[in-house]
């Protein structure tokens, strides 16, 4: 992949052509689009910026040139009033954006400097932000990732494309062309003086690659950047087919989350099962890391209903039934009892597992109270409460008492919706009502007594 600077040089000329028909290609920018070009002032930003300003052929583009000061070295700014000087000999439009404050490290530095270029690309209407990265930075950013343990996803290095609005259109080139074509061209540029510190990548850079191609493998950096197509490709395919496999295994939408058939789901080989319980762990916002995936794939399989796992990045994983459920642990407010003192007529609103229910009472009907239950008063111990579900509730029956853990399952209650459905117990703690569940033999009707009615639905957010 590397070649003398002689070498170099006679080539340098060849790049526009191929640049431009690079652009061509992809059809990401059109005559008369506004782009922001990240511009650093190093070699690789410097060459992008002459590219795209004095390439024949190439659709001509409003580009607006924007330095991010990192303020976190001594000379940057003369790196921004170089880069200045430079925008305005060529005629580009030219931002300065400094940190403020300077980020803490390299990570933080990166998140903001891609913040702060797409919020000037939607203040100025600009189609993309671009930015230098070139095959060699990818060859870094492969072997990097593949000795920190990545897998097939991670080794698709950088992306050429970048949510929202990021483009890499050097990402063909290597560091050797793009030098060659500033040697063609006169141009100069200013050198990170933190490129001489001995970071991970900088390390890569100046001594792990060059050794191993004058070592190992003479076409090192051309492989690993190869290894990123392939492993790109292969992502693509998986992703193609994740909504067929998603569709095979019953996902379906729930309040927090999603549910997937368990059956289905573990009839597939553990590779699968792993790629599709990524895939739904993303539609929330999180894709879990090696150690959660291999412990997910394992419960599916082994765990029992009303079981759970947490995956890390707040994600659960529990099984209710014969399905299961991936949500995020979003603890529920605490709950909210009601109580009813006696018989006169009132409504409040009770909180049971997160599920809030408007509960209303007095004699005879209550017209729009949703599920209700009239209960003899001569029975009743008051005063009532309208609870959630606690271990060792039971339920008399006319043929003896029974958990209420017992019914629920009878009932095909999922285990993660049954601390939502709200239990009418009396003061003696004997369980009278759950709606739609059962009905205790305490709380049979008769209709030649005085009887409290009791109604309860589901009531909106407070």
């Amino acid at each position: 992949m590397s070649q003398t600077p002689e070498g170099a040089r006679r080539s340098g000329h060849v790049l526009a052509e191929r640049f431009r028909a690079h652009v061509a290609r992809r059809r990401r920018v059109a005559e008369g689009d506004g782009v922001v070009v990240g511009l650093s002032g190093g070699a690789d930003s410097v060459v992008l910026l002459h590219l795209l300003r004095f390439t024949p052929g190439l659709p001509k583009l409003r580009l607006h040139a924007v330095h991010v000061d990192h303020a976190m070295r001594s000379d940057s700014a003369a790196d921004a009033r170089w880069v200045e000087g430079l925008c305005r000999a060529w005629g580009v439009a030219f931002r300065v954006l400094r940190l403020d404050p300077a980020p803490r490290d390299e990570a933080e530095a990166r998140h903001r400097r891609y913040q702060v270029l797409e919020d000037l690309r939607r203040e100025v209407g600009a189609r993309l932000v671009l930015t230098a990265h070139h095959a060699d930075d990818q060859a870094e950013t492969v072997l990097f990732r593949a000795l920190r343990g990545t897998g097939i996803a991670g080794l698709q290095g950088i992306r050429e494309r970048r949510a929202p609005r990021v483009w890499r259109p050097l990402l063909p080139f290597t560091r050797d062309e793009l030098r060659a074509y500033a040697a063609h061209h006169g141009l100069s540029w200013r050198e990170d003086s933190t490129n001489r510190h001995p970071l991970p990548r900088n390390v890569l850079r100046a001594n792990v690659l060059p050794e191993l191609e004058a070592s190992v493998a003479p076409g090192a950096r051309h492989a690993l950047a190869g290894l990123a197509r392939r492993a790109a490709w292969d992502e693509a395919a998986w992703r193609s087919l994740e909504p067929g496999l998603l569709a095979a295994a019953g996902m379906r939408e729930e309040e927090g989350g999603f549910s997937l058939d368990r059956a289905a789901l573990t009839a597939r080989h553990p590779a699968v099962r792993a790629r599709i319980l990524r895939a739904v762990a993303r539609r929330l916002g999180v894709t879990p890391g090696e150690a959660g995936t291999r412990q997910a794939v394992e419960f599916t399989r082994s765990g029992t209903s009303g079981g759970s796992v947490r995956l890390g990045g707040g994600l659960v994983l529990r099984i209710e039934l014969d399905r299961l459920h991936l949500v995020r642990d979003a603890s529920p407010p605490p709950d909210r009892e009601v109580v009813v003192e006696g018989p006169a007529a009132g409504s409040a609103r009770a909180r049971v597992g997160g599920a809030r229910w408007e509960v209303r009472w007095g004699a005879g009907a209550l017209e729009g109270a949703g599920e209700s239950i009239s209960l003899p008063l001569g029975d009743l111990r008051f005063p009532l409460s309208v609870r959630g579900w606690r271990p060792g509730d039971r339920v008399r029956l006319g043929y003896g008492s029974k958990k209420l853990k017992k019914l629920f399952l009878e009932a095909r209650v999922p285990p993660g919706e049954r601390h939502r459905i709200p239990v009418v117990a009396d003061a003696a703690g004997r369980v009278l009502w759950v709606p739609g569940v059962v009905r205790s033999a305490d709380a049979q009707p008769d209709h030649d007594r005085d009887a409290l009615t009791i109604g309860i639905t589901h009531a909106p957010p407070d």
